[in-house]
């Protein structure tokens, strides 16, 4: 009779938690952009902070200053990306968001990768650096353009 119970009881739990995580992954298109806007405005003013500045740094060869402005520009966006995969997202565009989230973990590492041709002198290779980030930036935004986001696209332009 104990056992019956522990079985039922059991199977009641495993059902409710599957009916649970149903209904959490539903999430409509419109609802996943009013989730991600907030965590993209923050991160946009935090870059636009961050980043105040740093294509002159580059032309007058502050290049250190510029370096250690992109290395924090990398951590801030690795963290969004982080917040952002932690979201429940849209069944309907699991696929289109997974490969928008590529786009931002390469921006990241491209932010990265900026840094360090920055602190290491080598001011051309940064600039080839950030071809790549303006080419890729443009990649991820026409992933997410069925969103009609605001704050989730980045401008390449402002960047700088």
């Amino acid at each position: 009779m104990k056992r019956t119970i522990a079985i039922v009881v059991g199977s009641t739990m495993v059902a409710l938690m599957l009916v649970a995580t149903a209904f959490a992954a539903e999430v409509s298109r419109e609802e996943y952009k009013e989730a991600a806007e907030p965590i993209c405005k923050a991160s946009a003013k935090a870059n636009e902070r961050i980043l105040a500045g740093v294509r002159t740094e580059v032309k007058k060869g502050q290049l250190k200053t510029a370096a250690a402005k992109f290395a924090k520009a990398s951590k801030e966006q690795a963290a969004t990306l982080k917040e952002l995969e932690a979201l429940p997202r849209p069944s309907a565009d699991e696929a289109r968001l997974a490969k928008w989230f590529s786009y931002l973990k390469i921006e990241a590492e491209l932010f990265a990768t900026a840094g360090r041709k920055l602190k290491a002198g080598d001011k051309a290779g940064a600039q080839h650096v950030f071809t790549k980030l303006s080419l890729n930036i443009n990649k991820a935004n026409n992933q997410v353009l069925p969103f009609g986001f605001n704050y989730c696209r980045l401008n390449a332009a402002k960047l700088s």
